[in-house]
């Protein structure tokens, strides 16, 4: 509902992580252009054929002006001939699913897109207008007016006058000091706690989604974005809903503990505070949730700011929901912030601005508004995001694993799918040089000494000292040659930031897929099965493709080699003895469970290959299993 200048893709630090979300809402094209007609200015920008013309008229609204155009929808500077004030006019247009018919008509391209055109046009309509126009706080967007005409629907909000955060912060010469800061948060918090209120979240805060308004600098809380969020859902395109760096973990997929709630919008607002402070985002949460390369405010920005306000920051940026602030009141106090004095100065309305476009930040409102005033039954933007693209930058090809694998005691076997991979899975991938896994040969035997009569017995054979990626080797090399697994590889080399991983297996037979990861770090975790996904079955002489669409992985910090073993098993495989932690998406072994694993190892079984587990009701249980070894080089430059 971005109804401000905002340039899109533009980062202080040059880096791309918003530009995904960008390519998909309302931004503001460049170029302002005062009209003849003395109106606020609107934007010499490329006009599509599904932009209305000036002079349009919509009810009592005519159309001046172009302010932006994106994938969901066009924002136009208007003028409310019965108030005699400008407006913004949001139309919802989702490109690629309708366009123009005549002179106002939305028409949908194609039956096969009917469904997400209404489901997407309900939720402009319920989650974001009638929603909205609910909500009376001056940071919060005001709806005058929505209405359904023309095969789609409006809404009609202030016209706003300033500049994004993301402008100005990329206009200061130096981070702002604490105490703008403190004043940027203390309305923003206060009206997130409006929100949290009535069960709704906003889950789109960032630099480019609050505008500064020019007379008084109040911040406003911008594009709800629920028709892009509810018609991503359905495409299972998050690419276009969630931002890398602001999005914490439980925004990417509906997991029961990762619940979403108050610290959803607390994770994205310390976000917005360390960009602010350090000119870039945090590590995106599902790369943090492979390997944390988070380094905290309270040591990059020790001395320029207060220790609490920095350790507020980074206890709200923690990657798991429930180490963070649960609720408005207690993030709000950690920043040394009062709620109270917020809601005591809340304006009584955005229409008071005399016509003017603007929305000035008044004086205290005689009566004070408490923080949990519920305004409306339970917010329709409270669903969770579906199971969708984890578009992150995880520290790469260094996926990790989930810990779904707990499956295999009680014999349940996902169901069966051959699979291949969606396009919209891979990435820029370069030649596909298969890395071919070469099996070693098995631990040599020991061979008896000759030459006498009772010769003193051989010394036991020594196990080679204890690595993870030694132990990969030592797998493959244990494995069932009568199961053959080959692991591609289209792209060994990844660029932080750029590629993603991508692999596929085959199998001479039918069985379940098992995949593990270490990274530089010696970050040991299980790539697949995972939390997101179950279905671990390959069909004999299938591909499987992983990542699959639902949780690609894109490569990120620390650099070096990453090394991945595949088990594709008879039968399905317990890991339970490994004391592997399921406290996240992907299931993690610690150093210290690794070591312990270590000396379990024997010269014919790995500890770290599992074991069969069938239930009880199995006539019998196949130990067998073939495997694979390859590795990934993360680099941070291609050069």
């Amino acid at each position: 509902m971005n109804a401000t200048g905002q340039l899109p893709g533009d980062d202080r630090n040059g880096s791309k992580t918003e530009s995904n979300a960008e390519n998909d809402k309302t931004v503001i094209m460049s170029g302002a252009r005062a009209p003849s007609t003395g109106a606020p200015g609107t934007f010499d920008a490329p006009v599509t054929h599904n932009v209305l013309p000036p002079g349009t008229r919509l009810g009592e609204f005519e159309i001046v002006g172009l302010i932006g155009e994106g994938g969901f929808g066009i924002v136009y500077l208007a003028f409310d001939t019965s108030l005699d004030r400008h407006v913004a006019l949001k139309e919802y247009m989702p490109s690629a699913l309708a366009s123009r018919v005549g002179a106002t008509q939305v028409h949908v391209k194609s039956e096969r897109y009917e469904s997400m055109f209404r489901a997407g046009l309900k939720s402009f309509i319920n989650d974001e207008a009638r929603l909205l126009a609910r909500f009376d706080h001056q940071s919060l967007v005001k709806v005058y007016r929505f209405w359904e005409a023309n095969g789609t629907a409006y809404m009609v909000m202030p016209y706003y006058k300033g500049v994004t955060l993301k402008d100005a912060l990329k206009a200061m010469k130096k981070p702002p000091d604490e105490a703008w800061l403190r004043a940027l948060l203390t309305p923003l918090v206060d009206a997130l706690a409006v929100l949290h209120a009535a069960n709704c979240f906003h889950r789109d805060i960032a630099p480019d989604n609050i505008i500064l308004l020019g007379d008084s600098h109040r911040p406003v809380l911008l594009d709800f974005g629920a028709a892009r969020r509810v018609i991503g859902d359905m495409t299972q395109a998050l690419t276009v809903i969630l931002k890398p760096g602001y999005a914490p973990i439980e925004q990417y997929a509906e997991v029961p503990s990762l619940r979403q709630g108050p610290w959803t919008d607390h994770y994205a607002l310390a976000a917005l505070v360390y960009f602010a402070i350090t000119g870039k985002t945090p590590p995106p949460s599902v790369g943090r949730m492979v390997s944390d390369s988070y380094q905290p405010l309270a040591t990059l920005a020790a001395g320029r700011y207060s220790s609490r306000f920095l350790k507020a920051i980074d206890h709200a940026l923690a990657v798991q929901p429930a180490n963070r602030p649960q609720t408005d009141r207690q993030f709000a106090a950690e920043l040394g912030i009062s709620l109270d004095d917020a809601s005591a100065e809340r304006a009584t309305g955005d229409a008071k601005d005399g016509g003017k476009g603007g929305m000035n930040g008044g004086g205290r409102d005689s009566a004070r508004r408490r923080i949990g005033w519920m305004l409306g039954a339970m917010c329709g933007l409270a669903a969770a995001a579906a199971l969708g693209f984890f578009v992150l930058r995880p520290p790469a090809p260094a996926p990790s694993a989930a810990g779904a694998d707990r499956a295999a005691s009680g014999g349940t076997a996902p169901a069966s799918a051959a699979m291949s991979a969606p396009a919209s899975a891979s990435v820029n991938a370069a030649s596909p040089a298969s890395a071919g896994i070469a099996a070693r040969p098995a631990p040599a035997e020991v061979a008896g000494a000759s030459g006498s009569l009772n010769p003193p017995a051989p010394p036991p054979a020594a196990l080679p000292p204890f690595s993870p990626a030694e132990e990969f080797a030592r797998i493959v090399a244990l494995a069932d040659p009568s199961i053959a697994v080959k692991a591609d590889v289209p792209l060994t080399r990844a660029v932080v930031g750029h590629d993603r991983l991508r692999f596929s297996l085959t199998s001479s037979r039918d069985g379940y897929v098992y995949v593990f990861v270490v990274d530089p770090a010696n970050q040991y975790l299980q790539l697949f099965p995972n939390e997101l996904d179950r279905d671990n079955r390959i069909n004999a002489k299938k591909r499987l493709v992983l990542p699959r669409p639902s949780w690609p992985m894109e490569a990120g910090e620390p650099v070096g080699a990453n090394h991945f073993v595949a088990i594709v098993s008879a039968a399905p495989r317990d890991f339970s003895a490994l004391n592997m932690t399921h406290d996240s998406v992907f299931a993690s072994l610690s150093s210290e469970a690794q070591n312990a694993a270590a000396a379990q190892r024997t010269l014919t079984a790995s500890p770290f290959a599992g074991v069969p587990a069938c239930g009880s009701a199995a006539p019998s249980c196949p130990v067998a299993y073939g495997a694979a070894a390859f590795k990934i080089d993360v680099v941070r430059s291609s050069k």
